[in-house]
């Protein structure tokens, strides 16, 4: 890719992730109340997004001769019981994540 290929490529990045920003306070302004469907994604995508995360770390699992299948059972169990003790979806996947890598690198080489 030369030189100007890479700076368009970079702008047009920029330009979605701005517009992807601002538009929705643009459509959905204070003014006027936010449609019931909107309403419903907010409450219901979270959880969505985050049961495709499980499948997707659970795509090869079908490879019961690897070690690492033991890493990721535990780190999973690490997730689970981390949210059922704090409810916060962002310290178990961190946490749970960490529990991985170092279960990955130190113990199942």
């Amino acid at each position: 890719m030369t030189w100007y290929e890479q700076v368009i490529t970079v702008l047009l990045a920029v330009g979605a992730t701005v517009l992807t920003r601002f538009l929705p306070f643009a459509v959905f302004s204070e003014q006027r109340k936010t449609p019931d469907f909107i309403q419903y994604l907010g409450k219901a995508l979270p959880s969505a997004v985050f049961a495709l995360l499980v499948v997707y770390c659970f795509r090869n699992i079908a490879d019961l001769s690897s070690s690492y299948i033991y890493a990721q059972i535990i780190a999973s169990g690490v997730v689970v019981v981390l949210h059922l003790i704090w409810r916060n979806m962002f310290v178990s996947m961190m946490l749970g994540t960490v529990v991985y890598m170092l279960l990955v690198q130190l113990v199942f080489v």
